[in-house]
């Protein structure tokens, strides 16, 4: 369970100006919940995510990960929370498009010390038959439609099996066919009992999710 307790965090810009990207965020995400968080470009949104991620720290409040403070935690157990605990999808993809789907979706794997060099192969095709990319294995990423990349990206996400699925703006660049597409393979892995976090300025996307919560000047307004 996520548990966020006073969130703050602020950004400066320049000498003076202050940027007041969470302001007091309290949320408590349940295991196995598919959670919607909407909002205007620079509400807070992905901040939120990132935090949640562990990519970035609060200035302030506390968070817990399944009852532990993510302040106590040590640099390594971090790096393991993100490589392990947490699988991340982008709008824009990360993907390394010059690179083969298998060389992207197999790279999390290399840095996940209980996974042994045997099992690589076998965990990165079990990722891309979730998918639907089985054929396409040996492809570059430069070749593959928008969706395709996006369906390699959560592929990635899923390879270390990770309980937690965070997803920035995941339909953001797809047209809307494939932006239906994508968040029904979400709500498969959903009910495969991972939680799904999905940010999105897009109300379509949002209300196909169990619960959305709206956030705008780093609050949230609604919930």
């Amino acid at each position: 369970m996520i548990e966020l307790k006073n969130i703050t965090k602020t950004y400066y810009k320049g000498t003076s100006a202050q940027i007041n990207a969470l302001d007091g965020v309290d949320l408590t995400v349940n295991d196995g919940e598919l959670l919607g968080i909407i909002g205007a470009s620079g509400s807070g949104k992905s901040t939120l995510l990132n935090i949640i991620g562990c990519l970035d720290t609060p200035d302030s409040g506390t968070y817990l990960l399944n009852g532990e403070d993510v302040r106590a935690f040590s640099q390594k157990r971090l790096a393991a929370v993100r490589n392990r605990e947490t699988g991340f999808v982008l709008q824009d993809f990360g993907l390394m498009l010059d690179r083969t789907i298998y060389r992207n979706i197999s790279y999390p794997l290399i840095f996940n010390s209980k996974i042994k060099s045997s099992e690589i192969k076998a965990l990165t095709a079990k990722a891309l038959e979730a998918v639907g990319l089985s054929a396409r294995v040996n492809s570059k990423c430069s070749e593959l439609s928008g969706g395709q990349k996006q369906r390699v990206a959560i592929a990635r996400a899923i390879v270390n099996s990770p309980s937690v699925i965070l997803a920035d703006e995941p339909t953001g660049a797809l047209d809307t066919k494939t932006s239906a597409e994508i968040m029904d393979l979400f709500k498969a892995l959903n009910k495969q009992r991972r939680t799904v976090i999905i940010v999105t300025h897009d109300p379509k996307v949002a209300e196909q999710c169990e619960r959305v919560i709206e956030i705008s000047d780093g609050k949230i307004v609604s919930a």
